[in-house]
């Protein structure tokens, strides 16, 4: 079956054709940025190219992400990617790690028997276009993203996300900074932000955290109606009021995830104030 190999950064435009031949929305930024700050493991086949990937992103300490477990059509239902899974699991193991990952409905059976148990389920929303702004509570102002507004994402997010992620922070805040916006009080406290990118097929909005639902709707609704769309979010679906604007604004949720770890990681059960995902690939 070949020997699993470390996918390196600049590896990234060979590995690609693995997410586009399964219609996902990663571009080639991506993939540079998850091999840069994660570690990547493949299969190769016979000419070089690449059969399969898998990623671990490091998210904290104490949790990491798998994902990218993807397998060329013609190598599939050799267990390629259960393989692949496995290596992945043993390097989170062996960082001392709680593994999690955003389970598709097909993949969710796998991971339960592999010990894996769920947190809440996700929507996947596809959103074409949308022009209904929606203000901001009294007293919260919305505002496009500065440079100096770094340092706050990252400590802002921690407590609320339960994710340790500076680096994705900064990366996604940097290369698309027409797509990042904040939420603060008069007194410049952050009351939630924002951020995005663009992809293959579509432009991901997310992740966004916010004290409250009105501040997430405040947040998005400017990034919607001042980018091009189409649009992906990835949407908690504990969120109802999130959900009936989507709705308003035509948007189709085909695909479900469910969020799942293998252990306990603190706060990433509560999704109370994360309003969209950075995309199940990213945590």
């Amino acid at each position: 079956m070949g020997n699993i190999e470390l996918i390196e950064p600049e590896d990234a435009e060979a590995v690609w054709p693995l997410s586009i031949e399964a219609g996902w929305n990663q571009n080639i930024d991506d993939w540079r940025f998850m091999l840069g700050a994660g570690r990547g493991f493949g299969l190769k086949n016979p000419s070089g190219g690449w059969d399969a990937s898998s990623l671990v992103l490091p998210l904290g300490q104490h949790l990491a992400w798998i994902s990218m477990v993807l397998v060329a059509k013609s190598r599939r239902g050799g267990g390629l990617g259960t393989r692949l899974l496995k290596r992945c699991l043993d390097e989170v193991k062996g960082s001392d790690a709680v593994a999690g990952l955003d389970a598709t409905e097909q993949g969710r059976p796998i991971y339960l028997k592999l010990g894996f148990h769920d947190l809440y389920r996700i929507s996947r929303w596809h959103l074409a276009a949308a022009n209904d702004v929606v203000p901001p509570p009294q007293g919260i102002a919305v505002r496009p993203f500065s440079l100096s507004d770094l340092p706050r994402l990252a400590t802002y997010d921690r407590p609320l996300s339960g994710m340790e992620r500076p680096t994705l922070l900064v990366h996604l805040a940097t290369r698309q900074p027409g797509l990042a916006w904040v939420a603060e009080t008069p007194s410049g406290k952050l009351a939630g932000f924002g951020l995005g990118r663009e992809g293959r097929n579509a432009t991901s909005i997310g992740p966004v955290i916010a004290d409250t639902e009105a501040v997430a709707l405040a947040l998005v609704s400017r990034a919607t109606a001042t980018a091009k769309g189409p649009f992906i979010l990835d949407v908690p679906d504990a969120h109802r009021a999130f959900r009936n604007w989507l709705e308003k604004q035509g948007a189709e949720t085909p695909r479900a995830y469910t969020r799942m770890t293998l252990g306990t990681a603190k706060k990433l059960d509560d999704p109370a104030h994360v309003f969209a995902l950075a995309g199940p690939e990213l945590g």
